[in-house]
This record gives C-alpha cells, structure tokens and sequence, in this order.
C-alpha cells in the first residue's frame, strides 16, 4: 500500500456556510486545494467538526460523483462529475475573450501557433488555441487532449507535483510512445521533470507527433502552483528547439498577463482592459 501523508487542511472551523449545500461547497472546496488524497478521520482532525456530520457529508458528494473512494476503502480523491465541471469552467471561462486577445497578440509577435492549456486527469487539455498564418501547421482546436508525459505543457504541470500526485496521475498503465522521442520510462520522464524545475520551462522535442516542437511556460498563480500553461509549437523545418527558446520572453510576457487578468473578476475593468490592449 502506498504510504501517503494526511493533508493539511487548514484551521478548525474552516468549512462553514449559512446553508448545508454552502457548507458542503466550502468542503469540496477546501478538498480541492490539495494535492493528496485523505481519510475521514484527517479531515475531523484538521476542521474539528463531529465525524457523524462530516461522515454524511462525504457520503452525499460521494453519491453525486463528486468524490470517489479508493480502492483502500478509506481514502478520497475527487470523482468523474467534479473534473468535468473543472474543464467546462476552464472551457467556458468568461475571461475566455480577453484570454484569447492576448493569445492573438502573442501569435502576431512570434509568428508559429500559440495555446493555452491545463491539466486535466492524466492528459492536457486545449483550452484555447490561435493557428500561425503559415501554411505549414498543426490543427489542434479547443478541446483537443494530449498525454501528459508527451507535451511540453503537461510535464512543466507535471514538475510541480510531489512523487503522490505524480504517481496518481501516471498510473493509468505504461507510458504509450508516440513517437521514437517519446519518453516511455518512467526514470528518462523523472529526469526530465528534475530538469524542468531547474529551467522554469519546458520542451516538447517531437514527443508526439514527429516535425513538431513545442515550448511551454507556465501562468504564474499568487496562491502558488498553477495548472495554466503558454505554449508555442512550430514545425521543425521552420523552427528549431533553440529558435523557441529565444521565443521565451515573449511567452512569458503572455504568461504574465494572462495571470493579471486571471486576478481581476470585472472583465470590464480599466487594469482588464488595458492588459488585453497591451498586445
């Protein structure tokens, strides 16, 4: 059995609301903020509310889907319905627009096709993309998945996590190769993500589709690790894996606007506003 440490969450008193459903939202809520699994009891120890009450309230999210148990019995980790809400929140953003401004703007600088993407389960998921006027490109609309390991975005997600989280989100079977670039071992993927964290950023060096190079930076997040990523790819026979590094700047810039709007809840503020203008 994997030997997993109980969360952190928080003071006692921290799941509270005027109403039940409010009280079970503030719970889903201070589950979702971690990164590893937990027990009943660790939650009791860590809220100080009575076992019987949260005993129920697991059960009710548990019976939406919301949170599932593990095989174990004892631990939760969150269920099917609560990451498809997750990626329809993500999809379906309403600073989607002013996103994408940004994105077009960083696209018209550097000249190759630009996405922004997230995690979601074991793959990557497109939450917005803007094609390079090239005539050579690769078209990979908004909700397009990619596996984790094989995309420049999902390994600089990756390299945040801690061995548990790693492990949970890679233990779906063997690595699959796309491509004979592919890294199919998990100690090639390990040094990788060791390297990631060093370099702040990540490549995608023709791991999934052979021709094609990808460069990723990640949305600074104030509140700490984030799961919002700026990429470019390029076909290799236009740009080489030390063109894209040059093109970092610029895909940071992007970054942190993105993080800048990310902070501002008015989509018609003056500071949202003049950061889309700014491209």
């Amino acid at each position: 059995m994997e030997n997993l440490t109980e969360p952190d969450l928080g003071p006692a008193g921290a799941v509270q609301g005027e109403t039940p459903a409010l009280r079970l939202f503030a719970l889903l809520e201070l589950i979702t903020t971690r990164d590893q699994l937990f027990t009943l009891q660790s939650l009791v120890d860590q809220t100080g509310l009575p076992k019987p009450t949260l005993h129920r309230m697991l059960q009710q999210l548990e019976g939406a889907n919301l949170l599932t148990r593990q095989s174990d019995g004892r631990h939760y980790g969150t269920g099917a319905r609560m990451r498809r809400m997750a990626e329809d929140v993500l999809l379906n953003d309403s600073r989607h627009g002013t996103r994408h401004a940004i994105l077009r703007g960083l696209v018209d600088e550097i000249g190759e096709s630009c996405n922004i993407t997230a995690l979601s389960g074991n793959e990557v998921i497109y939450l917005d993309r803007v094609e390079t006027n090239e005539p050579l490109r690769v078209h990979l609309g908004p909700g397009s998945r990619v596996p984790v390991h094989c995309s420049a975005s999902g390994k600089l997600i990756l390299a945040q996590f801690g061995p548990t989280q790693r492990e949970r989100v890679l233990a779906t079977g063997a690595l699959q190769r796309f491509t004979t670039h592919t890294l199919t071992q998990m100690d090639e993927l390990e040094t990788e993500l060791n390297q990631i964290r060093l370099n702040g950023f990540a490549e995608d060096r023709q791991e999934f589709l052979d021709g094609l190079v990808c460069l990723a930076v990640l949305v600074p997040n104030p509140s700490g690790r984030s799961n919002l990523c700026v990429a470019v790819q390029a076909p290799l026979m236009r740009k080489s894996s030390a063109d894209l590094i040059t093109l970092l700047p610029a895909l940071r810039r992007a970054a942190e606007s993105i993080s800048r709007i990310e902070d501002h809840a008015d989509l018609g503020s003056p500071e949202a506003e003049s950061v889309a203008a700014g491209w």
